[in-house]
């Protein structure tokens, strides 16, 4: 698929594009903006999945709100978007605290996030963590699994085992697109930098993923989220292309292997960020991609 010379995307090995197998699944858009959350004691929330993931975004609004979290066999992604923010992290071996602009890597088992100051979270947990996918605004449109998507393998275990890892989102990026990409065992966070005004529409980037999904999650502004499907050898199965507008907050799950690209739209900031499960092999075999891989081994080549 084209990236322009100037994306460092330009420097992956092309694959997918071949005709799939089974066609791919409808795109879920979670709008977010425009759906009453689930009100909490101090907190509000909205929660979605995807075949492999679930992802809440919640506004706390009180200072001493605790969220709680089953964890299950894998970790726990905690994401601070905002700098005012700061959390106790209490987990497995103890508590540890963070502050805003971060995202922290919770070991896996039960979680409690005691907020210090309030804000923004976003938290990842796959759908293996017990009680969380079934409660999901589009827990519907898993009641069968979606062709073309691979399970979650958790990959090696961190160096030096689980603990709890924190990481600064506000390190230089890697360039054009301004990516910030971090992984843990389980599933890969790319958090792109807020970019001010809409999008050149000379420079967009279509691509596909042979067998992951991708969730984008706008944070800031607005985005026009254009989807191709490719073709199967049945055309009753063909879909129509899509251009579907969303706002922020907002999830968008997009299927594999479904032609992609995404438009900012606002005129101040606009920032979505990517999530995957389980973590990006292209991305993980770029020299200096990933942030923390010193962290996080990959597994044998082989495997």
């Amino acid at each position: 698929m084209p990236f322009d010379s100037t994306d460092i995307r330009s420097a992956l090995t092309a694959t997918g594009s071949a005709t799939p197998s089974a066609q791919a699944a409808a795109a879920d858009y979670l709008r977010f903006h425009d759906t009453a959350p689930t009100v909490l004691d101090g907190a509000r929330r909205w929660r979605g999945r995807s075949q492999n993931l679930v992802i809440d975004v919640v506004d706390i609004d009180d200072a001493g709100t605790v969220l709680s979290y089953p964890g299950g066999p894998d970790e726990t992604g905690v994401i601070l978007t905002e700098a005012g923010t700061a959390v106790r992290v209490h987990a497995v071996g103890g508590v540890h605290a963070a502050g805003g602009e971060t995202l922290t890597f919770v070991p896996p088992g039960r979680v409690e996030l005691e907020f210090t100051a309030p804000g923004r979270v976003v938290v990842i947990s796959t759908t293996r963590a017990p009680g969380l996918a079934e409660d999901a605004m589009n827990a519907d449109a898993y009641l069968v699994d979606h062709a073309n998507v691979a399970p979650i393998v958790p990959w090696p275990e961190p160096v030096g085992g689980y603990r709890v890892r924190t990481y600064d989102l506000t390190v230089p990026t890697l360039g054009s697109p301004p990516f910030r990409i971090f992984r843990c065992a389980s599933f890969m966070v790319n958090y792109i930098a807020a970019q001010k005004g809409p999008r050149d529409p000379a420079k967009m980037s279509p691509h596909d993923h042979e067998d992951f999904e991708q969730l984008s999650l706008v944070l800031q502004g607005e985005y026009i989220h254009h989807l191709r499907w490719p073709w199967t050898t049945d055309l009753r199965e063909w879909r129509e292309d899509e251009h579907v507008h969303v706002a922020a907050p907002s999830l968008t799950v997009i299927p594999p292997p479904t032609v992609h690209t995404s438009q900012s739209l606002g005129a101040d900031l606009n920032q979505l960020i990517d999530i995957f499960g389980p973590p990006r092999r292209d991305f993980s075999l770029q020299e200096g991609w990933v942030l923390n891989a010193a962290d996080y081994p990959m597994p044998d080549a082989g495997a």
